[in-house]
């Protein structure tokens, strides 16, 4: 059998490091709608920071190709998809990128090929919506002209040690033929090792319940800290007190943003919905989570009141506004429910960050003032209060001590572990 060309719909967080790692032993074709996205790439630099330039240099134009043309990826035999799943505002599942790319590749496929899809969806997806739209546009029929697999992504935005190259890589697919040759692909550029799923349907609860199942713990945590707040106890004093005990579960609380723990519960619900079930801790896990951007709000209302302080007249710094530590990930981030809620009772927020892209910032969210230096923030102030609302390495020796007001309240938010 001809060495397989593989193409990767979707070149994100997700896509791109895939891609580039399947190119230290395949030819690649990464196709991408975004011009602005494939520009940056093409240029070598990834804006993401899940890629490291030299590395992308490495493969760039030899084994990776780039490109907006979607006919580039009929010389392909493995096809993955890496779309991202989002919620609408109404917090119900979006598969249109999906279905899109489900249209691409039933334009490209050809008879004997493999698609695996990587995107986080409910169980039922890819056999229920994905194989249907390939077989309507492409003429052909899955298990007979063509294969599917799903391998969910495992991507954690920012984090250094657990890359795509080194997971454990769970692998599904719809014949066992197929699955040996989904396993093969993975197997043969990830050293973690691979994870055979008895169906595909499993493959993706699994996904689901990973990240749900942080979710969860996370809530109960936030309610903690609600609780303990209202007593004048130190949660993290209780946390660490807990944590002596050999089977306790350590996490803490926090804004629960960015594109995964924030989101793929959402589609769990919804799967149990359709069916006539209605996950009451996994929706109330939800609730509270997303309510803790206003909750913190309230914080720092309650600190400007304490100061007498009248909210038209305060200003506010906020320290961070990416999901997490030392990423520019900006995705659904709650640092803007803090925001919002401060601008309507008045109060001047400005928000200083260096790991983020101004540029993104002011397209995808409104009313955010955000500064591009230190002494920019400086500049401004002084602030009644500081708020450090994500723990940026940066942030660790900066002194602002020099922009506060006499009675400045300096807070910092507890980023959980996402």
């Amino acid at each position: 059998m001809a060495p397989e060309t593989i193409g990767v719909i979707g070149l994100g967080y997700v896509g791109l490091p895939l891609a580039v790692l399947l190119a230290s032993r395949y030819e690649v074709v990464g196709y991408d709608i975004s011009l602005q996205r494939l520009g940056e790439l093409v240029a070598g630099h990834d804006t993401t920071l899940e890629v490291d330039d030299d590395r992308l240099r490495e493969v760039l134009g030899k084994t990776l190709l780039l490109t907006d043309d979607y006919k580039r990826l009929s010389k392909c035999s493995f096809l993955i998809v890496t779309v991202p799943t989002p919620v609408t505002i109404n917090h119900e599942p979006d598969l249109q990128p999906l279905e899109a790319a489900s249209e691409t590749v039933g334009k490209v496929i050809k008879k004997g090929d493999v698609v695996v899809y990587e995107s986080t969806v409910y169980p039922g997806t890819t056999e229920e919506v994905c194989i249907p739209i390939i077989e309507k546009v492409s003429g052909l029929k899955c298990n007979v002209d063509f294969t599917v697999g799903y391998s969910p992504e495992r991507i954690n935005p920012g984090d250094r040690v657990h890359t795509v190259d080194k997971i454990t890589k769970i692998v599904s697919a719809s014949t066992p033929e197929s699955l040996d040759r989904v396993e093969g692909i993975y197997s043969s550029v990830i050293s973690g090792g691979t994870y055979r799923a008895p169906s595909i349907k499993v493959a993706e609860a699994a996904k689901l319940i990973e990240n749900t199942q942080r979710d969860v713990n996370i809530a109960f945590f936030n309610e903690v800290v609600k609780v303990f707040n209202s007593l004048g106890i130190d949660t993290g004093e209780v946390i660490e007190a807990a944590s002596t005990k050999w089977n306790f579960l350590r996490f803490h609380p926090g804004l629960v943003g960015g594109h995964c723990i924030g989101v793929d519960p959402y589609y769990l619900i919804r799967k149990a919905e359709l069916h006539g079930m209605h996950p009451r801790l996994i929706a109330e896990a939800r609730n509270v989570n997303e309510s803790m951007g206003f909750y913190l709000s309230d914080q720092v209302v309650d600190a400007l009141n304490r100061q007498g302080k009248p909210l038209t007249e305060a200003k506010v710094l906020i320290l961070g506004f990416s999901f997490k530590p030392d990423c520019p990930d900006i995705r659904n981030t709650k640092i803007y429910d803090v925001i919002q809620s401060l601008l309507r009772y008045g109060t001047e927020v400005v928000v200083f960050d260096p790991w983020v892209d101004p540029y993104k910032v002011n397209h995808e969210y409104d009313s955010v003032t955000l500064v591009s230096s230190i002494g920019e923030a400086v500049a401004l102030g002084p602030y009644d209060v500081i708020v450090r609302a994500v723990a940026h390495s940066a942030f660790r020796d900066v002194d602002f001590s020099e922009c506060k007001t006499e009675d400045c309240v300096e807070c910092a938010i507890i980023n959980p572990d996402l």
